[in-house]
Order: C-alpha cells, then structure tokens, then sequence
C-alpha cells in the first residue's frame, strides 16, 4: 500500500518523526536498511533513546511500517532524511549516511514529491550537496519537478514540556513553492510553522541554536572550576541569577557535553562552506573548555580519595548514569565513556548503574553493572553522579555512599561533593 510519508534513516530524529506522523494519522513508512528488521519485530536500535519499546509497539499497530525495499521511496508524497551525520575525524559532519538515503530516494522519485532534509548539516548542505545526487539520481530537477527543502530538527528527548506537536518548525525550501510544500506537511504535526528564507538560512539557524547551547554550558563549566577554586557554591550562584526576568537564561554544568547536535566551528566546514572571514573563535574555544571536563572531573574525584586516604589505583568506583541525558537510554556522546577511560587506565576498578543501560563496554571490555544501588553505593570507595535519572533515591543514595561526587549539582545542598 502506498503511504503519504517516507523516514528515510531512524534513529534520534527520524523514529520521533515517524512517531508524530503516524499520531497525526499520516500513513508512514521507515526505510533503514541499518534497523529495519529490528523495528519490524518491535525492537528499537541499542543505542535509541527518544523512544519506548511501548512507543513502538502503539506505532505499529497504528499503521507505521518499515520495509527494506527502496521501491516503496517512489510511493510516498513527503520524503525526509534524518540520517546522521556524526563528526569524522577531521571534525568535519559525515554526510555518509545522507548520500546512501539520497541515492535510493533519487533511483525512485517521482515528480511534484517534497524531499526535507532534516539532518544536522553546515550551511549549504541542502542545495550543494543533496541537490546534485537526487538531480543526477532522478533526471529531475529541484524547484520545478519537485520540492526540496531543510527543517533543522528541534526533538528533545525526555522533554515532557515541548514535545513535537508544541516545538516551532523551521523550513526553509530552494523556492518559496517548495517552503509552501514542506510548510503544509509540517502544519499537520505542529502547532507553528515558522518560514526562513531559503535552506542555507534555516541550516544556520541549526547552527546557531547547536552553538548558543555549547557555548554557554562552556561558560558554566568554566564558572564551576572558578567557583570551586574560590570556595563559591555555584548552583546557589545560578538560583539567585535565574530569578533575573530578563538577559539571562540559566545553563548548568556538568561532566561534558553529549548529544547528536554537535557544535561546529567554520574553520572545520568543508572548504566550499567556509566565510572568507573569521571563524567562531567562541565556538572553537567553548569545544576546547567543554572537552576538557571529564578530565576535571577525574581530578576532583582523584582528590576526593586523597582526602580519604586512598588513591585512585585500586578504588572501587561506581558511576551512576552513563547516558548523555537524563530519564533516555541514548549514549551518544555521552562524557561517561571519557571518564571511565580515564579512571580505568589510571588503575581504578569500575562498576556502573543506569536504568536504562542494561550493558555498557568500555574500551572494549564489558563494565560489571552493579544490580543493588544501594548496596554498591555503599560498598564503593567513590560514586560519581553522573546523570541524575529521575528513578534514583538521590537523598538515600547520598547516605549510603561512601564518598558522593555529585556532578550535575542535583543532590540536596550538603548531601554530596558538588562538582
């Protein structure tokens, strides 16, 4: 059966399009040649977090198929690519994944379909780089024989305040009849849709929104070491200042930075996307200081054990939460990897806990995960908090361990060492 919507590449985006989609009574089809079988079974990928297996299961039995034969890419109305788009080696966004979906869209698409990009890109992405492969794919052309469009994606998971449906859409189409098409799929899964310019504008605006958010948690962060240093509590710090009504928003610190939205410095773009100009030497050092934590983490918790008359070589050591984010099972770029590296090599013995991570490896090796909190908080010679997930008894926690380091300062004042 044909359906009106084609996801091409799941995951962080693309599952809660589908999931918004098939609520709106839009018939959905997924193709991800990497996660198709498992989805088709009710089986969300390892690594998926914005989702529950019970999401999942309400999907399917609302209609939402996945299918491993690109045929059905020429069936649908409305084709977006959410593949990823993690950081290559060179710091620079591989679009990989962009060019496989847009080569078995491209072989099947037909004329006056909407084509949105929803992947995270630098500017230019869309009309530089997507254009050419459906144009020469298709023997079509972008703004006449279909529409073609950008819409940065804006899902937070776990945010039970702004969900899809009340989250602002930003389009931005190679014309404006093709920012009228993608507008007027929009329109049927949230409540606002705003217009940008063109694609390079509304790519930008990801850009921005992925940059103003690391830049100032670098700002945070680098006040928790001053503040520390002087003898400062700092989330009393931020309490009092986020009263301010106005020029200010309150940002928190923390071990590192995780998430799929990545910030990006010009000066690491692919050469046709570069200004002649300065790059975002903000951008560039707020990566700098935020890469930095984990480390500063390592050295807080090492100083911790000296106070204690131990040593890191040799301690029991249970971090609690491994994931980027709170109350998700995603562990994209979570700082809980770099910190249990770190502790590792210097000779510690690692155990973890998170409800939602029933297996986590580290350095290739399996971390033992601890099956009675309480009883490893109190048995481990350190316990790093690393991600507060709504499930854990932080007070009682904060009794049982031996040592607390709390690192995103959501323990009762003086119930734990704040980072």
């Amino acid at each position: 059966m044909p359906a009106d919507l084609a996801v091409v590449g799941l995951g962080h985006l693309g599952l809660p399009l589908a999931q918004a989609a098939v609520s709106a009574g839009i018939e959905t089809v997924a193709y991800d040649p990497r996660h198709t079988t498992e989805l088709a079974a009710g089986r969300l990928p390892a690594d998926e977090g914005a989702l529950t297996t019970a999401d999942l299961r309400r999907m399917l039995s609302g209609g939402f198929r996945t299918t491993t034969n690109p045929v059905e890419l020429g069936r649908v109305r409305t084709a977006v690519i959410c593949a990823p788009t993690p950081l290559g080696a060179d710091r620079t966004p591989d679009l990989t994944q962009v060019a496989e979906a847009a080569q078995a869209l491209a072989a099947r698409l037909r004329p006056h379909t909407t084509v949105i990009l929803e992947s995270p890109a630098y500017p230019g992405t869309t009309e530089e780089f997507l254009r050419p492969l459906l144009e020469e794919g298709s023997g079509l052309t972008a703004g006449r024989d279909f529409h073609l469009a950008y819409s940065p994606g804006r899902f937070d998971p776990g945010n039970r305040t702004h969900g899809y449906g009340n989250t602002p859409k930003v389009i931005g189409g190679l014309t404006p009849a093709c920012t009228e098409s993608a507008a007027a799929f929009y329109g049927r899964l949230t409540d606002k849709v705003v217009r940008a310019r063109g694609p390079r504008e509304a790519e930008t605006t990801h850009l921005l929104e992925t940059n103003f958010r690391h830049v100032n948690i670098a700002l945070v962060n680098e006040m928790a070491v001053l503040c520390h240093d002087l003898g400062v509590d700092l989330w009393d710090v931020i309490r009092c200042a986020e009263t301010k009504p106005f020029g200010f928003q309150a940002f928190r610190p923390g071990p590192g930075v995780g998430g799929h939205a990545v910030a990006l410095d010009p000066a690491y773009l692919p050469h046709a996307a570069r200004t002649p100009g300065h790059p975002l030497r903000m951008t560039g050092l707020a990566q700098e200081i935020n890469s930095r934590m984990p480390q500063y983490v390592i050295q807080r918790a090492a100083t911790l054990l000296n106070e204690h008359g131990k040593s890191v070589r040799g301690a029991r050591v249970l971090l609690l939460g491994v994931t980027y984010k709170a109350d998700i099972a995603d562990q994209q770029g979570t700082p809980a990897e770099e910190v249990a590296t770190r502790l590792m090599q210097m000779g510690a013995s690692i155990s973890y806990h998170d409800p939602h991570v029933p297996h986590w490896r580290v350095l290739g090796q399996p971390v033992p995960r601890a099956d009675s909190l309480y009883e490893a908080a109190a048995d481990a010679d350190l316990t790093l908090l690393l991600q507060p997930h709504r499930t854990y008894d932080l007070q009682g926690l904060a009794v049982k361990a031996q040592l607390l380091l709390d690192t995103r300062g959501a323990t009762p004042v003086g119930a734990a060492h704040r980072l």
